[in-house]
């Protein structure tokens, strides 16, 4: 690539950002990599900084505690970003305290998220880029969370696999709240075994120590790493591969997606003996608590797995969990609420979004009849909103769509409310599968 700030040096760099951001993080001949540089000048390379860019304003999010939006980031670095790049070089910079924000889980409960300004955000973007490089070829072939070229189906595929091959119990161990309790302690130490650079651990560490911004004051931050921050992924993997390579030196078949891992055997009672003795590993070793409610040792049919769960024998197919379907109904149930004074269209765009992209998650599935049965599910739910949205109309909204004058009487003064009414035969006839196809809904079984 040119470097010397030619056009043809320019087209290159064009695509990572909009037109103009690149001049953010200053001209090429000023940032330009020093041969034989450290860690903390290649986490400061022209091109990893340009590419950190582009990818925090693709993933958006919401402003941190100083408010800045990740639209106004790049006018903010064309403004300060010498000064920022000097902090960072003499290992001076300062991180701000995250925003915590509560999100409700599907099984119920919070979990907190730590927000952290977009300025930390790019920064710490840049840095996971060349620690990810360095880092990620070392870690287990058993590890699939938040790494390249990995993902969880992948990791499903492969707990899959052990179960048909005759490993028909499962140890499933949950760390309790495992971002909340990472301990810094032992996170830096293996940190420092893998980094040169003291800037960059200090860096790390000061990430780690920022603080809390929660009602009103900042907490101070004596353990764990938040969750929304781009190196708390990596940070999770570097930890836990403690735990990888202890699995691997034991022999056991293992799959970990982040703080999800399960451990497959043949017996229940090798189970129970691996469960006992991981548990000691991790409580002792790293420092982590594991939630022996949660915890189990049992068939994989039983349990749960990403969203997913095994059919009973050595056929094993995928199927979605209970759970899962009893959050998608759920959502499902909050967007199509008649108290939202929605259209029908505006609700068909909201729910096309989200069936969509459960769709691609879930469409993994090999066990399609419960999500056939969604699929007849969601047409009663949206049949049953158009009768109460008809309210004393529905006579008259029967009969133009071709319901006969008996049937369309009968329906309308049935004294069964909207939900039995929903899979009546009326409405049935006059809001057909092809008319919600016609508004966009699709179906959760692709084909």
């Amino acid at each position: 690539m040119s470097n010397d700030g030619t056009a043809s040096g320019r087209q290159l760099l064009l695509p990572l950002v909009n037109p103009g951001d690149e001049t953010a993080i200053g001209t090429r001949g000023e940032d330009a990599p020093v041969e034989g540089t450290s860690l903390m000048e290649r986490v400061l390379e022209r091109e990893n900084l340009l590419r950190a860019l582009r990818q925090v304003r693709r993933n958006r999010g919401a402003p941190g505690i100083d408010g800045m939006t990740v639209d106004g980031l790049v006018s903010h670095l064309k403004a300060h970003w010498p000064a920022i790049r000097t902090s960072l070089v003499e290992g001076t910079y300062n991180p701000q305290p995250v925003r915590r924000v509560e999100i409700a889980k599907t099984g119920g409960g919070t979990r907190n998220l730590g927000v952290p300004v977009v300025l930390d955000r790019f920064v710490e973007q840049a840095l996971l880029q060349v620690l990810q490089a360095d880092w990620d070829p070392t870690f287990s072939e058993s590890s699939y969370g938040f790494r390249p070229g990995r993902s969880a189906h992948q990791a499903v595929e492969q707990a899959q696999t052990y179960i048909r091959e005759g490993y028909a119990w499962v140890a499933d161990l949950d760390l309790e709240r495992f971002f909340d309790q990472v301990n810094h302690d032992v996170l830096l130490s293996r940190v420092r075994a893998r980094v040169r650079d003291r800037r960059v651990v200090r860096l790390i560490h000061r990430f780690l120590r920022a603080g809390v911004f929660t009602l009103g004051k900042v907490e101070p931050t004596e353990e764990g790493t938040p969750q929304g921050s781009p190196l708390s992924p990596l940070l999770a993997n570097l930890l836990l591969d403690d735990l990888d390579k202890e699995l691997e030196r034991r022999g056991h078949r293992f799959v970990r997606y982040a703080a999800d891992g399960n451990i497959y055997v043949r017996s229940r009672r090798a189970g129970e003996r691996v469960k006992a003795s991981v548990t000691r590993f991790l409580e002792r070793r790293l420092k982590l608590e594991v939630n022996e409610a949660k915890s189990a040792v049992d068939r994989p049919s039983n349990r749960k797995f990403l969203g997913f769960t095994f059919t009973r024998g050595r056929s094993a197919r995928r199927k979605v969990s209970a759970k899962s379907l009893l959050a998608f109904k759920a959502k499902v149930r909050e967007l199509t609420s008649r108290t939202r004074g929605r259209t029908m269209r505006q609700i068909m765009k909201e729910l096309r979004t989200y069936l969509l992209g459960w769709r691609g998650y879930y469409g993994f599935a090999e066990v399609t009849s419960p999500l056939l049965d969604l699929d007849k599910w969601i047409r009663r739910r949206l049949r049953c909103y158009h009768w109460k949205q008809w309210g004393r109309r529905g006579y008259r909204e029967l009969r133009k769509r071709g319901i006969s004058r008996d049937l369309a009487w009968n329906t309308a003064k049935s004294a069964h409310g909207p939900w039995r009414l929903s899979q009546s035969p009326a409405l049935a006839i006059a809001l057909p599968s092809r008319y919600f196809a016609a508004l966009g809904l699709p179906s959760l079984v692709e084909g």
